[in-house]
């Protein structure tokens, strides 16, 4: 009875669960491991990341759940449901990815391994040459690091690190006459690769290193009765929201640094213990942290499914994976040998990448390091690269003089610690470094050059959806525009006074940001389109973005919709809004693009009665984008780069082989190319330059 309740509430709902969505989404992304026109090391990929999603989700997205159960405090999620009946709910649907994503792991790609070159073996399938090795590295490297950490009356209950495997060893000695059990902890060192490898003619073998361990396993418990031995592995709380702070400087920076510890010691939130774990051990791991078997998930396979990483970036598999054409010229971009200082002034350039590569930014940003011309270089950095060539090039360019003024992000989730570090190089080599500003996390992507021309200084502007990270360039989709616009550049100019200083513009001319009014310029842009309709007027939206979740826009959405205003949304993540509802959302389309490389560019077209105006950014459709984080959209005014940004909306819209179509349920189904239809694959398409080219179909 409480189970249908629970589901009619949801039904009911105008709004989709956010949690609920984004565990759809991890589906979509399971799809693509489940796909047998890829090969094995593709499907691998897809399934690590499936792994990685999921550890994430448990770590801020449950995380943030039991903020409130744990502190008593009210919650209603979207789907209209309280605290407890929500965490059931969550919890249920997890346990049936989980078992679905094991299922696809053990009957699908498993029995591809031997025949692709590789196999992950236990100890029992090795030859006796082989265990010899296996000993050799345990004796060597693995058994000087183990550390058991024991349990019982005399020793305290030892912090276990997150997300690291460990074993639990039930032990029983007998004192006087009496027998007692207790458990000892053995966490496997997070500085040792997951597998050991070993070759054989026919093949690469991949040995666990728990299961190495688990073989010898007495060396550590010599004398002493072992009664079990499990492997587990712990998710921890990661989520944390930082006080508001007055002190924007050294405080701020010891807040972060205070939080990232705090991260370690988080409050449990997933336990996953391999099949039938001893009843002691997990009466034990259950009370110490509060847990019940809503929280447990037992894994009936390799734990951990991160460690496939080792085997897909394998030397010998390595370029078995899907190989990524060569980028294409974008089409406002002739040729690479261009003086980009020189053609920047008379043309604006739009990337649009992996299509196009992001080396104009680097190159630029590079050679402004190196120009004598070059006054000063700001910029925003919210993720960068390994060994990344932009902090390279800000720290040449301070080297030579220039003033460099830098705001590195540090509330990047997961990056925090790195761009402390970077943030931390550049401050020593004599850049301006800003931290962040404590209320807000800035997400905006921005890059100013100011340079000295004769008797005038220019101004070059690169402002975009994506981050200035050289690696995730080559799988993000992203849109940017470099640009030496007056307008542009006053406006970019006058946003990082506000985020660097404290000034207050009065209005932007080519922006909108946040968190000061892009939900009410959005909010406007929808109602326009909905006086148009009411009018009889052509009307139409076309949104790209990667979570769709604020509820004040969405219901400017419904609203629009039952004005007669054709909306069409590609969301790849996180929808909220419900579509084809009956007498709220009949004119509202949605779908998912997930394939080969993660959709991350946004962008935003609003018909305009046959004017249109199309904006990209930062910016998705979320609470935290207009009240938390700093964000800017730039509307595109080059007529031409605005008839592209159109013509890749279009395409997106038109495919059909990394789509999935949401429908009313919030369920998704798969769009495939009719008997008649053209296979419209976009992650194929783009890197023909040509395919680029403006098309006569209309958005809306």
């Amino acid at each position: 009875m409480l189970i249908n309740k629970v589901s009619d509430q949801i039904k009911r709902s105008k709004y989709i669960s956010r949690d609920l969505s984004w565990l759809r989404f991890n589906y979509r992304v399971l799809d693509q491991a489940r796909d047998t026109n890829k090969n094995l090391f593709d499907r691998l990929k897809f399934m690590a990341i499936t792994s990685s999603n999921l550890d994430e989700f448990f770590m801020i997205r449950v995380g943030s759940l039991y903020n409130y159960l744990d502190y008593g405090k009210e919650r209603t999620d979207y789907s209209g449901l309280r605290e407890l009946p929500f965490r059931k709910k969550l919890l249920d649907y997890a346990h049936r990815f989980v078992n679905d994503q094991y299922l696809t792991y053990n009957n699908e790609l498993k029995p591809l391994f031997e025949k692709s070159g590789c196999d992950i073996l236990k100890i029992s399938e090795l030859t006796e040459v082989e265990q010899k090795k296996v000993d050799s590295y345990f004796k060597n490297t693995i058994y000087p690091l183990l550390t058991p950490m024991v349990y019982d009356n005399y020793h305290g209950f030892p912090l276990l690190m997150n997300q690291l495997l460990t074993f639990g060893v039930v032990t029983r000695t007998t004192e006087e006459q009496k027998a007692q059990d207790r458990v000892t902890f053995v966490q496997i060192p997070q500085n040792l690769a997951r597998f050991l490898e070993i070759n054989r003619k026919d093949k690469i073998v991949f040995v666990p290193i728990e299961e190495i361990i688990r073989w010898k396993i007495k060396k550590l418990f010599r004398n002493v009765e072992i009664v079990a031995v499990n492997l587990f592995r712990i998710t921890r709380n990661g989520d944390f929201t930082l006080e508001e702070s007055d002190d924007l400087e050294a405080d701020f920076i010891q807040e972060i640094k205070s939080k990232l510890r705090t991260r370690k010691k988080g409050r449990v939130v997933r336990l996953e213990v391999e099949r039938n774990p001893s009843q002691f051990l997990m009466k034990v791991l259950k009370e110490r942290w509060v847990i019940d078997n809503a929280n447990v998930f037992t894994i009936n396979s390799m734990m951990d499914l991160r460690g496939l990483w080792q085997v897909i970036n394998h030397r010998q598999f390595k370029d078995k994976g899907l190989k990524q054409p060569a980028s294409v010229p974008p089409l406002s971009l002739p040729s690479d040998g261009v003086d980009l200082f020189d053609y920047l002034k008379e043309h604006d350039v739009l990337l649009h990448h992996p299509y196009n590569s992001m080396e104009p930014v680097v190159s630029l940003l590079e050679r402004a390091a190196e120009d004598p011309y070059v006054l000063g270089i700001k910029q925003t950095i919210y993720r960068l690269a390994d060994q990344s060539r932009v902090t390279a090039a800000l720290l040449k360019a301070a080297e030579n003089g220039k003033h460099v003024s830098v705001l590195f992000e540090v509330k990047a989730r997961f990056d925090e610690e790195r761009n402390l570090r970077e943030g931390e190089r550049l401050e020593k080599a004599g850049c301006f470094v800003i931290y962040g500003i404590s209320k807000y996390k800035t997400h905006t992507k921005m890059l100013m050059i100011i340079r000295k021309e004769g008797e005038k200084v220019t101004r070059y502007v690169h402002i975009g959806s994506g981050n200035y990270n050289e690696q995730t360039a080559r799988l993000y989709t992203d849109v940017s525009l470099l640009t030496t616009n007056e307008v542009y550049a006053h406006d970019v100019s006058e946003f990082f006074n506000v985020i660097t200083g404290h000034s207050r513009p009065n209005e932007y001319k080519y922006l909108m940001t946040s968190p000061k009014s892009m939900r009410h310029h959005l909010i406007e842009l929808i109602r326009n389109e909905a006086r148009n309709a009411k009018k009889g007027l052509k009307s139409g939206i076309v949104i790209k973005i990667n979570s769709l979740e604020d509820k004040e826009v969405i219901d400017e959405f419904y609203k629009a919709s039952k004005a007669g205003v054709p909306i069409k949304l590609i969301v790849r993540g996180i929808c909220c809004l419900r579509p084809g509802r009956e007498e709220l959302s009949e004119n509202i389309t949605v779908k998912s693009i997930v394939g080969e490389y993660l959709e991350h560019s946004r962008l935003y077209y609003f018909h305009n009665n046959g004017d249109p105006k199309v904006y990209s950014g930062s910016a998705d459709i979320m609470v935290r984008s207009f009240d938390r984080r700093i964000e800017a959209l730039f509307l595109i005014v080059n007529e031409e780069l605005k008839k592209e940004v159109i013509n890749i909306l279009y395409y997106n819209l038109q495919d059909n082989q990394n789509s999935y179509i949401m429908r009313e349920d919030g369920t998704y189904l798969k769009k495939r190319a009719g008997v008649n239809e053209d296979v419209v694959d976009i992650h194929k398409l783009f890197f023909n330059r040509y395919c680029h080219e403006v098309t006569e179909g209309e958005l809306v």
